[in-house]
């Protein structure tokens, strides 16, 4: 599933309920942008995996799989980073 429609399917129901329970709509924004992301490489069904791999021409898909792992361990630690400091996510709109 692609990055739009993860957004469409879930965005309308989430986002309601996270307002509702006070949580700032540009924070969960971009969580939810970045989970979407997360999910696009994500083993074993992550479609930036497949085209990754079809670009290659040679080696076996698990090592693309294993490739992708480090990123996936880095979006995993910024989306703890941005529980823990939610400032971060809010730091710029709130300069300009």
């Amino acid at each position: 599933m692609d990055t739009l429609a993860m957004l469409i399917t879930t965005a309308p129901l989430v986002v309601p309920v996270i307002v509702a329970l006070g949580f700032d709509p540009l924070w969960f924004g971009v969580i939810l942008i970045i989970l979407c992301e997360m999910g696009q490489i994500t083993p074993p069904f992550g479609m930036n995996l497949f085209v990754v791999q079809s670009i290659r021409n040679k080696g076996s898909f698990l090592d693309v799989v294993y490739g992708a792992l480090p990123f996936c361990l880095v979006l995993l630690l910024l989306i703890v980073l941005l529980i823990v400091f939610p400032q971060i996510a809010l730091w710029l709109p709130q300069v300009v």
